[in-house]
């Protein structure tokens, strides 16, 4: 089935790509009662998309360990003592053989990931070399390598990256509490190379960091109000790892969760919204309402960087029962 959109004037409220939201109605949607708050991101969703297709996506850390950055929720950080171990810049030959399996898996995009503040010109050459080949095994490609230059940018999109991932991580206002290495401003600026690079945009942010729905909101507020929405939109759950400073902060609410979700379905009704780390942690129940309010996106596979995710049979299994096929 594909998705037809309707005439703008049979469009719900949200349909329409919008950038001028307030936080206002975005917390009068969350206030909403959780039916109707689903029932109208479900609405917004099948204007948009197949309603039961879902895109995957395999995410390989390139490059573990060793970030420089003292973000809060991070294993990689070399801040904290984690386990994490710092590792070189995989071969080009590993990378690709690990693109193979995630195609032959049923991925139809595979992202790479190095802990890097920013990447050196000799490491964004090997990396290059790397989007170049998986793009040859027909595969979308995506990246993130922490901050661009606008040349660094230029040379990826030469290279055939399709997306570059860029979190804003959360509200303007909780940001300081998690990141001070670097500020919302550089995060936009590399946001802003890439656009002007020509390649598409993934970004979203992560919750339950402690941060308050308000921050939520203004999380959304930000992501919405960019020029234009990012075309994929990860939402993640914290992954609580021993060792970083947020190891022990209280989990969040799966309903809080799943409001999370819907509302950025509403607010970005174009974007791919990607139910990204911390299923490992969910129930299957969590997630099975997380795709009713409108989360279209999974990665697959054993893990996320450093972090556990569903193994891929669990994840087919869970497909199989709500009737959810791959994205193509």
């Amino acid at each position: 089935m594909t998705a037809v959109p309707a005439s703008p004037d049979r469009l719900p409220t949200g349909a329409l790509p919008r950038h001028d939201w307030t936080r206002a109605e975005l917390r009068a949607l969350f206030d909403l009662a959780l039916s109707e708050l689903i029932f109208r991101a479900q609405s917004v969703h099948r204007l948009n998309f197949d309603p039961a297709a879902v895109q995957i996506s395999t995410l390989l850390s390139i490059k573990t360990g060793g970030c420089p950055e003292d973000c809060a929720y991070c294993p990689q950080s070399a801040e904290y003592d984690t386990g994490v171990r710092a590792e070189k810049l995989m071969p080009i030959d590993a990378v690709l053989a690990q693109a193979r399996a995630a195609r032959d898996a049923g991925a139809s995009r595979f992202c790479m990931g190095a802990a890097w503040r920013s990447p050196k010109d000799r490491d964004l050459t090997q990396v290059c070399a790397m989007v170049a080949g998986v793009k040859a095994l027909g595969l979308e490609t995506c990246a993130t390598l922490g901050m661009l230059s606008a040349d660094q940018a230029c040379a990826l999109k030469t290279a055939g990256l399709d997306y570059y991932n860029h979190n804003l991580d959360s509200s303007p206002e909780f940001y300081d509490e998690i990141i001070t290495t670097r500020t919302y401003d550089d995060r936009l600026a590399t946001l802003g190379h890439v656009r002007e690079a020509g390649i598409r945009v993934c970004c979203g942010g992560i919750v339950g960091m402690g941060e308050t729905r308000e921050d939520r909101v203004g999380m959304i507020e930000a992501l919405a109000n960019l020029p234009t929405h990012p075309e994929s939109v990860p939402i993640n759950m914290l992954v609580r790892v021993a060792g970083t400073p947020l190891a022990d902060v209280p989990p969040l609410d799966p309903i809080e969760f799943v409001r999370t979700i819907a509302v950025a379905r509403i607010a970005m009704p174009r974007s791919v919204v990607r139910l990204s780390a911390g299923r490992e942690d969910m129930s299957e129940e969590t997630q099975a309402l997380c795709f009713l309010a409108g989360a279209n996106s999974i990665f697959c596979g054993p893990k996320l960087l450093t972090t556990p995710n569903p193994a891929q049979e669990r994840d087919r299994a869970l497909m199989r029962r709500l009737g959810l096929s791959p994205m193509r």
